[in-house]
């Protein structure tokens, strides 16, 4: 059962860098309820549990941590409140949402919805990679938690699928944790990261890069025991490993979006905005990561920032809204 409707001018979901950083700046010029949901124990997103650097700015360079705390911190202090544990389930209205959490069932109305929901690596299943399916594979995401938040061990043997900026990153957090990276393999003919970094890590760490390669099966039995991969001439080699990580290939986590009927962009499969982040529904908005997977946690940011210029604006009167700041639904 649920209590009657509870009302706040702001309701974002997803406390990643865009929806953080929206809040801070909706609440800090007076809106007087912005309220952030997220269905993770833990606010920050994506940076919280990304040990690396290169966060932050030159002068002031962070950690994943600490940059989310960061963006926490000015979301709190600006007013907002951030509830962490509670999932948005359904839409109860054009702009109201229920919820379910530590309490129980909730519906929450607002003024305006802010969807920053992010974005997903696509697991092992929809890469459609055959074979059995034994403990040890991971997504980055997957692998970063197990290190970093819950101090898991992984295996000793890991191949890295793919060779994006993410899959250096899943290659640190190998070393981080004390295996051996057996290789780095990608069906391109070259790595999708900075000259300058492929070169560190083959040179520095002796990273071993197949290009040109595809993993085509999973082996063992309880625990992986190896993969299958095939070159592009049709050769197959087997990899003795005990742990692989797919990374990249990232989609929209648009099941809001889409369990409300907004319109999604062709080419993403995200929400569709226009050039103030506004949804095809009145009074909801989009940023971060839901609208381009796999975009760097300081451009999600910013993003975040501008939606709430925007809903700002539709708040104060918009046009769009003839003059008048829309009431909550009744």
């Amino acid at each position: 059962m649920t209590g009657p409707p509870r009302d706040v001018d702001v309701l974002i979901v997803g406390a990643g860098p865009a929806g953080l950083a929206a809040a801070a700046r909706l609440a800090a010029p007076g809106v007087a309820r912005v309220e952030v949901l997220d269905r993770e124990q833990q606010a920050g997103g994506v940076p919280r549990h990304c040990h690396h650097g290169g966060f932050g700015t030159w002068t002031h360079p962070l950690t994943g941590p600490a940059y989310a705390r960061l963006l926490l911190g000015a979301a709190v202090r600006a007013g907002a409140v951030v509830r962490t544990g509670v999932t948005a389930l359904d839409w109860a209205g054009p702009l109201a949402l229920n919820t379910l959490g530590p309490h129980g069932l909730e519906t929450i109305r607002a003024a305006a919805v802010v969807l920053a929901t992010g974005a997903r690596e696509r697991p092992r299943a929809a890469r459609l990679v055959s074979g059995t399916r034994p403990d040890g594979v991971y997504t980055t995401g997957e692998l970063q938690q197990a290190v970093h938040l819950y101090r898991q061990r992984i295996g000793t043997r890991v191949v890295v699928v793919g060779a994006e900026d993410v899959s250096y990153a899943a290659a640190d957090t190998v070393r981080a944790a004390g295996a051996e990276l057996v290789a780095m393999v990608t069906e391109l003919d070259r790595s999708q990261t900075t000259t300058a970094r492929a070169q560190y890590a083959r040179l520095r760490h002796r990273v071993p890069l197949l290009t040109d390669t595809t993993v085509t099966e999973l082996l063992g039995h309880g625990r992986l025991s190896g993969v299958r991969v095939r070159h592009r001439d049709g050769r197959t080699v087997q990899l003795a490993c005990d742990t692989v990580v797919f990374t990249g290939d990232f989609v929209p986590d648009h099941e809001l979006a889409r369990r409300g009927g907004l319109d999604l962009a062709p080419d993403t499969r995200g929400p569709a905005v226009d050039g103030t982040l506004h949804t095809s529904r009145p009074g909801v908005f989009a940023a971060g990561g839901v609208l381009h997977p796999g975009e760097r946690a300081a451009t999600a940011t910013r993003e975040g920032s501008q939606v709430a210029t925007a809903v700002r604006e539709l708040l104060e009167g918009p046009r769009s809204f003839h003059g008048k700041r829309p009431d909550l639904p009744q």
